[in-house]
């Protein structure tokens, strides 16, 4: 028995990390439905982050612990800007447009736009002759057709338990909000996608995986606060929380997408490596689905299940044309004197991914 839960450590603790995040998105949607601002949710998540990951970085990395230059805080300001601003506040306003378990259907493709963008800034070297190559070239065509599907095609609503039958405000919505949602989650995609690249090329000049995730939570509480201040200028009460998931969701999402799910993602990330972290994504969507069905009453609709099951297909087809790579050796990304150790590939889960994907997100 002792022998078996060794074995299955890691994927029972992917697997808590799924319900993790999960959770998060069923939190952030209710504290949206009772009135709060999905920009001022960013900010209170972030600072709170930065309060919980702050003294474990300090103590834990503080021999480590590179010293600061221009270069590096620019990039630090710059992955702020990708993961807070662009992910994390998008994604938000995305699913108010249309409903968690659509964002996390949609969330899914972040791998293969991961690797459209790789591809676009030549950081992967197309080699079409290659049964790898060609797996993440059709699975990334696949899971953008499936995107496309969920978003030009709602179909009938099914009967779920739990499940309202009656028309609801914002997460009912006409065709061109549905549409619009799907382009909000889109540039959340990309958001992460871009975080993603740049993460790893920051960490071999810093790499203090902890403080990194610090400053980021840090810098990106400080954007967010003035996107917000902006925003929600004419709406002072947005600020103010109450004693209900308004101010459990932020602090959940800041204690455990950004602080628990973090130290759990590097745990799996430095055994197994990155690609089977990604391989759970398809679980959160299935626990999303389920727990907004029976707790927030959303519909569920039949081209969203088969957009879905067509964009799980077409990240399988990634991550495989990925994982066949890293055992086969091939090392796509060039890197300066060979540096491409385990730590360099991490993803920071500071988001929900949201992954929180890692994430290994929030």
């Amino acid at each position: 028995m002792r022998r078996w839960l060794s074995n299955a450590k890691p994927y029972l603790l992917l697997l808590a990390v799924q319900f993790g995040s999960a959770g998060m998105f069923i939190f952030a949607m209710d504290a949206m439905r009772k009135g709060m601002s999905h920009y001022v949710f960013t900010v209170y998540r972030n600072v709170i982050a930065f309060l919980t990951l702050s003294p474990f970085a300090f103590l834990l990395e503080r021999k480590v612990r590179p010293k600061m230059t221009v270069r590096i805080f620019s990039e630090i300001m710059a992955l702020a800007f990708f993961e807070i601003i662009l992910d994390q506040c998008f994604a938000l306003l995305g699913m108010k447009f249309t409903s968690a378990s659509f964002l996390s259907a949609v969330m899914n493709s972040a791998p293969s736009v991961t690797f459209l963008m790789a591809v676009l800034l030549k950081l992967e070297h197309m080699k079409m002759k290659e049964a790898t190559c060609k797996a993440k070239v059709i699975g990334t065509i696949v899971t953008f057709g499936g995107t496309l599907l969920m978003a030009l095609y709602k179909g009938p609503a099914l009967s779920v338990m739990g499940s309202s039958t009656k028309p609801e405000n914002v997460n009912n919505p006409t065709g061109n909000h549905w549409l619009i949602g799907t382009c909000f989650l889109l540039i959340g995609c990309a958001g992460f996608s871009a975080f993603y690249i740049l993460q790893v090329i920051t960490l071999r000049k810093y790499p203090a995986e902890m403080s990194l995730a610090t400053w980021v939570c840090f810098v990106g509480a400080l954007q967010s606060s003035i996107v917000a201040f902006f925003a929600e200028h004419h709406h002072p009460h947005a600020w103010s929380i109450g004693w209900d998931t308004r101010f459990f969701a932020p602090a959940y999402a800041g204690i455990v997408s950004s602080g628990v799910q973090y130290y759990i993602q590097g745990v799996v990330i430095k055994t197994m490596g990155p690609v089977i972290v990604t391989a759970f994504n398809p679980l959160r969507m299935i626990i999303i689905t389920t727990l907004a069905c029976i707790v927030l009453s959303e519909k569920l609709y039949l081209g969203s299940i088969i957009g879905a099951v067509v964009v799980v297909l077409g990240l399988y087809l990634v991550v495989w044309g990925k994982s066949k790579e890293c055992q086969q050796g091939i090392i796509m990304t060039p890197s300066p004197a060979n540096d491409n150790s385990p730590e360099d590939q991490r993803q920071l889960p500071v988001t929900a991914p949201r992954n929180d994907s890692n994430d290994n997100k929030a």
